[in-house]
């Protein structure tokens, strides 16, 4: 589906747009950090060379998470596949998994 992007515990969904009540998150650095490894420190990230050019992490209503990506970047991870990422608005649903005691989330 061309509406749904993933890398490892990474999930894009595009939106039409990013709700009004998101907030804008700062880059770290050059870097827009999606998700951190728990174990390896790994991290799903875009890196660009100018913070104006470069994707924008929002946070909505109730903790959901927006991804602004203003021009065709590159999502990268140390493990897995780059992923081209087209021009839009994406919604990052938070992953989790089963545990028999209760869900846990797969990476923050």
């Amino acid at each position: 589906m061309k509406n749904v992007l993933r890398q490892g515990d990474v999930l894009l969904i595009a939106v039409k747009e990013i709700p009004a009540d998101a907030v804008a998150q700062p880059a770290t650095g050059k870097k827009v950090i999606l998700a951190l490894g728990e174990a390896t420190g790994h991290h799903h990230r875009f890196e660009f060379v100018d913070n104006m050019d470069g994707p924008r992490l929002y946070v909505g209503a109730g903790g959901a998470r927006y991804l602004h990506v203003p021009v065709p970047s590159a999502l990268d991870h140390e493990e897995h596949e780059t992923v081209q990422v087209p021009a839009g608005d994406y919604l990052l649903p938070r992953q989790v998994e089963y545990e028999p005691a209760a869900l846990r989330n797969v990476a923050d």
